[in-house]
């Protein structure tokens, strides 16, 4: 699916790198630039564009850039565009958080945080919980949770698998891929080892971020045991074993995404 998306910030050199950022990935389609609050409100209520990047601290004061230009849009438009916060300063999250902005990105802006911002629109489904939900029929089926700490990144995302009183603790970091499995789905881990979990492969694509991304309508891989990716027979490979998890034409976009990450690293094409 390809992204419409107007870029508004009073410093064009910012501009140029931000488009620059953005044309490197298909989907988004670039439409306009504005460089103050009245030229940006005309373009998007012209364009109705699906993404809007914009500073909300902008270098000339006089050019009115802030997060009131989300609240004028509430009074044209139905639907507003996904708004991504483009700003060098990091104390102004929170108050774009109240904002229900979209994305929040620290110029100079890091590819990955592209790559993570794409995947999330890229996404059918937006979790607003951190953890999966039980079942309706407690401890009838096995339930999955997802719990992730939001004020520390750095922490790994636990998985936790519980059946009748069983607690099976998974480090998010071990998980292989995904494989769908009719209603439920199996988990492959690093060390060989499988666990079935009674949710679908779509619950987890709504719960599960990067390095985690959907290759086809069956598979989920991490993107960190992907060891080979072969375009011409559609197929990654997945490190230290003989897998190879097929991907699909409607997800290639996700492959590209994958293969961009690898050479923003540090990373060496021979």
């Amino acid at each position: 699916m390809n992204y419409s998306y107007i870029i508004i910030d009073d410093d064009q050199e910012s501009v140029l790198k931000t488009k620059a950022m953005a044309d490197s990935f298909s989907e988004l389609d670039f439409v306009a630039s504005a460089n103050n609050y009245e030229e940006g409100l005309n373009l998007i209520l012209e364009h109705t564009p699906q993404i809007v990047f914009l500073e909300i601290d902008p270098v000339n004061p006089a050019s009115n850039l802030s997060l009131a230009l989300i609240n004028e849009l509430h009074r044209y438009l139905k639907v507003i565009p996904k708004i991504i916060i483009t700003t060098a300063r990091k104390d102004l999250a929170f108050d774009a958080i109240k904002y229900e902005v979209s994305d929040y990105l620290i110029k100079p802006l890091a590819r990955i945080d592209f790559i993570k911002s794409v995947l999330k629109l890229n996404k059918s489904i937006v979790p607003k919980e951190v953890f999966l939900e039980q079942s309706l029929v407690a401890d009838e089926e096995p339930a999955v949770f997802a719990r992730q700490e939001v004020s520390n990144q750095d922490q790994s995302l636990i998985l936790c698998i519980k059946s009748y009183g069983d607690y099976r603790y998974i480090a998010a970091k071990d998980i292989c891929y995904f494989q769908a499995d009719n209603n439920s789905t199996d988990i492959y881990l690093n060390n060989g080892e499988m666990i079935t979990a009674f949710k679908t492969l779509k619950h987890f694509e709504g719960v599960l971020s990067f390095p985690f991304i959907r290759i086809h309508n069956s598979y989920i891989v991490n993107r960190n045991y992907i060891s080979r990716i072969h375009s011409g027979n559609s197929v990654c490979y997945i490190k230290n074993s003989a897998v190879k998890i097929p991907f699909s034409k409607s997800y290639k976009v996700n492959i590209d995404l994958i293969i961009s990450d690898f050479s923003n690293g540090n990373y060496l094409e021979i």
